[in-house]
């Protein structure tokens, strides 16, 4: 408590509500009523709303994830760019639309509700992707072909102007905004149509993950084979055209369920709502709290506009100053019972809210040097297969692009095997109701980033440098790759699952939106860390006669030992991982039972 002044005061406070006339305290009964009803829509509705949500967002990834694949090829071949810009185009153009991410999450979730923010957000990637398909239709967006002599040797290659890079640009700006409003929004709106009240609900929440990111796979190994391959070998305005023409039949189908969706409300500045009780808590901090702190009448417990609440976060014990800023002392009321100042005094769920951010956040922080593996694949592990025999029979060779279809492989199988076939069998034993905790399984797949960087790389360059042939290529099948990718896929299916189960369940729901888009934050930091590490290495080794570790010629350089340390940084990463996830103490949502008759928490 407060001491003894305030704490007579919140009783005669808490007496003076319970009084109160009975044309200004409406009854429960139809507040309760209504969310009763929203429960048994969840409980109904939810796997039927999945797919009209899905649906719509595998487009889209069709789309963004065809462009991340082979784009490069694109601008280098029909644009002219050199290999340092078009990769320097990409790059930007990846990390813009990980950091929309944040700008999509903040306008669904204070202001538009994530179903608008997605219909907007298709209507922008439909034209960017218009766009973009344009610069393939017709000749005049693209310079033209480049001119060949009789051996087919270059001879002249005509520069893009600005106005046809311009338009290119321009149509990359919009699908960065789509994706920037889609990708942050569609799992946390499928996992809103859910009551994650029961354990019913938790367990269609975990299941719906898995099968979320199932569907993400089938979309990138579609992408990495057929996509590719019609863009490559038939025409690169077939290969554009088929995922926008898609994207144009998906997004009526996306509208077309809107009636059967469960909607989040907005509930107004989130970041407002953290910076009240930062100030708030601040303002008391001379007040103390003792062992007897949810003593009826210490914490103001009142819903803000009146929005049903189907879940809330029970009372922890961490950051127990923060919790001040729900102290209600004198004046901190009006004579309604409502709050004086927003700035003083902050119901008990906002604080909650706040301590929900803050404890997560070093668990996110730790994701970047896990995922920082990933960024090798489309570069690094390319290199590897490069000088590695790609030849698949007589007469096929595997292009060292495509490497990529083992992890994919991988988590096709693993991701139903898991689900059906591991996980009940862990619940079982654990008597856990997803198999393991969402934290272990992030920590499996941060032992698997170690593994990922410790196989294969010194027996390829071994033998490459014993019996390799004039370009360099060991006499190794790039199958031996298989295990390395195979950890791979193993970092995405536990790691980065788990990452997106934390954050969809630990968040409150008005505030699921902003919590996905960390894990793009996530993504963003791992690629722009692997940079500066590939950069700080490029630039200290291959001094004094030594070569340089990352040599443009591999089986010179030694890229072993550059694999070797990533798996360091993450065995240091996984001790840090451990040293958090140890002391966390996951929330639980109770049963919201509100009403503006009990606005103080008892």
């Amino acid at each position: 408590m407060a001491g003894g002044k305030s704490s007579s005061f919140l009783s005669s406070c808490f007496s003076k509500r319970k009084s109160m006339p009975s044309h200004k305290s409406p009854s429960s009964e139809p507040l309760l009523q209504q969310k009763d009803a929203i429960r048994v829509q969840r409980r109904k509705n939810g796997w039927k709303a999945v797919p009209y949500i899905l649906g719509n967002e595998s487009i889209i990834k069709m789309a963004t994830y065809g462009l991340q694949t082979n784009f490069m090829v694109y601008l280098v071949r029909e644009y002219h760019m050199d290999q340092v810009s078009a990769a320097n185009i990409l790059n930007i153009w990846t990390g813009l639309y990980c950091l929309l991410t944040v700008v999509g999450a903040s306008v669904a979730d204070i202001y538009l509700g994530k179903f608008l923010t997605i219909a907007l957000a298709s209507l922008a990637s439909l034209l960017g992707m218009v766009t973009i398909t344009m610069t393939a239709f017709v000749p005049q967006l693209r310079p033209p072909p480049c001119i060949l002599d009789g051996q087919k040797h270059l001879v002249q290659c005509v520069s893009n102007t600005k106005t046809q890079l311009g338009f290119l640009l321009a149509g990359l700006s919009l699908l960065a905004i789509g994706t920037g409003g889609i990708a942050p929004c569609s799992t946390p709106f499928s996992v809103d149509q859910f009551d994650s009240t029961t354990v019913e609900g938790r367990k269609s929440v975990h299941s719906f993950l898995n099968w979320y990111y199932a569907s993400s796979t089938v979309i990138m190994l579609i992408n990495q084979t057929l996509v590719v391959y019609i863009q490559d070998s038939v025409s690169w305005a077939l290969g554009f055209g088929i995922p926008t023409l898609l994207m144009l039949s998906v997004i009526p189908l996306f509208l077309a369920g809107s009636k059967i969706y469960h909607h989040v409300k907005p509930e107004g500045t989130t970041f407002i709502s953290f910076a009240q009780v930062l100030v708030a808590a601040y303002k008391k901090r001379h007040l103390k709290l003792h062992n007897d702190e949810r003593v009826c009448g210490v914490f103001l417990d009142v819903s803000s506009d009146g929005n049903v609440v189907l879940s809330k976060h029970s009372l922890t014990t961490k950051f127990s100053s923060l919790k001040k800023a729900a102290l209600v002392v004198d004046d901190d009321l009006k004579d309604d019972g409502s709050c004086a100042n927003p700035w003083r005094l902050c119901s008990i769920q906002q604080v909650e809210e706040v301590i929900c951010f803050m404890k997560i956040l070093p668990i996110w922080a730790s994701g970047g040097i896990c995922f920082m593996t990933s960024a090798q694949e489309g570069t690094f592990v390319v290199s590897q297969a490069l000088k590695m025999d790609r030849h698949i029979g007589p007469n096929f060779e595997m292009p060292a692009g495509s490497i990529k279809v083992m992890s994919l492989i991988t988590l096709c199988v693993g991701i139903p095997l898991y689900n059906r076939v591991l996980q009940p069998a862990l619940r079982k034993i654990t008597k856990h109701e997803n198999g393991i905790t969402t934290l272990q399984r992030i920590g499996l797949g941060y032992l698997f980033s170690i593994l990922f960087a410790v196989v294969v790389e010194r027996q390829r360059r071994a033998s490459a440098l014993s019996q390799a042939s004039e370009d360099g290529v060991a006499p190794m099948s790039v199958f031996w790759l298989f295990p390395q990718l195979m950890f791979l896929g193993m970092v995405e299916l536990f790691g980065f699952v788990g990452h997106i189960e934390l954050y969809n369940k630990e968040f409150p729901e008005k505030m699921r939106s902003i919590g996905n888009s960390l894990i793009y934050l996530c993504i963003s930091g791992a690629t722009y860390l692997s940079t500066l590490m590939v950069s700080i290495v490029y630039s200290v080794t291959g001094k004094h006669g030594e070569p340089n570790w990352l040599d443009n010629d591999i089986n010179a350089g030694r890229l072993d030992y550059f694999f070797i340390l990533i798996a360091a940084l993450g065995v240091l990463n996984f001790a840090y991982f451990w040293s958090c996830a140890r002391g966390y103490t996951y929330t639980s949502s109770v049963k919201a039972v509100e009403s503006k008759e009990t606005d103080i928490l008892v």
